[in-house]
């Protein structure tokens, strides 16, 4: 079909954030998500939320439990603002055996030289597709995955080592690329220089306990914003949810100070 121009639409999009929240351990990835508005929690196996936190939840046990209450959630009528997925890199196993079952292997490498990583691709589609439509449907998305050190082999400077979502680097690209933010959290860390002897002196890092959220990339981690975000907030207990959302398209629609949505919950079509 021919485009016209007075079929032209703003490209300004309203519909609320995918977001990745990744970082060190214990650094409250699980709280900052469950400050989001009515949150389900989808957990694989070995994932918990914080002991003074109680959500709706469940566990899922493979790929196509995922997939089918994606599909409740876009066709029931339901009260959930948000959708958690906890974690990511538990997850990335059921896409696994999602893909094994569908080309008839036993384990991902037998595909042969990388191939069943290729082959995955279909499967994180299927799941991003998914992800792209509860957005859509008004619902906040927020994956959480642990992290791990990589060497980034930089084209214009020296190797150097940085934070990443721990995933294969084919799924780690694709979450990326159509999640709208990627924060990393981690601790603030000052370096400074001690003299131990006469003229010799060492660097070491000092940190307190000021948790921070990231959302620009730098040379040690990966983020990413789509939205006129600072590079850096303090994360504050309970107040994580309220300091980003000021700074989403969807802010007119929430409290100030509230995290619960000023719009009704979704009705089934």
């Amino acid at each position: 079909m021919a485009i016209s121009l007075s079929t032209l639409k703003s490209s300004k999009r309203m519909d609320p954030p995918i977001a990745v929240i990744y970082g060190v351990d214990g650094i409250g990835k699980t709280r900052l998500a469950s400050e989001f508005p009515d949150p389900i929690y989808l957990h694989t196996n070995g994932e918990n939320t914080p002991d003074d936190i109680d959500l709706p939840s469940a566990e899922i046990e493979n790929f196509n439990d995922l997939m089918n209450v994606f599909e409740e959630l876009l066709t029931q009528e339901h009260d959930r603002k948000t959708v958690i997925i906890d974690s990511l890199d538990g997850f990335e196993p059921l896409v696994w055996q999602a893909t094994c079952a569908r080309i008839g292997v036993s384990s991902i490498e037998d595909a042969g030289y990388g191939k069943g990583y290729v082959e995955a691709d279909a499967e994180w589609g299927e799941y991003l597709s998914a992800l792209s439509a509860l957005s859509q449907s008004g619902m906040f998305v927020v994956q959480i995955a642990h992290p791990e050190i990589v060497r980034f082999d930089s084209p214009t400077t020296d190797p150097y080592s940085r934070y990443q979502p721990k995933l294969h680097k084919r799924a780690n690209a694709l979450v990326r690329e159509k999640a709208d933010i990627v924060c990393f959290m981690n601790y603030r860390i000052s370096l400074k220089e001690k003299e131990v002897a006469r003229q010799t002196k060492v660097t070491h890092a000092e940190g307190g306990k000021e948790r921070q959220m990231h959302f620009s990339e730098q040379p040690g981690f990966n983020a990413k914003n789509r939205y006129s975000m600072p590079d850096s907030i303090a994360y504050r207990k309970g107040q994580g949810f309220a300091d980003m959302v000021k700074h989403w398209p969807v802010a007119p629609l929430y409290a100030a100070n509230d995290n619960v949505a000023a719009t009704p919950a979704r009705k089934a079509a």
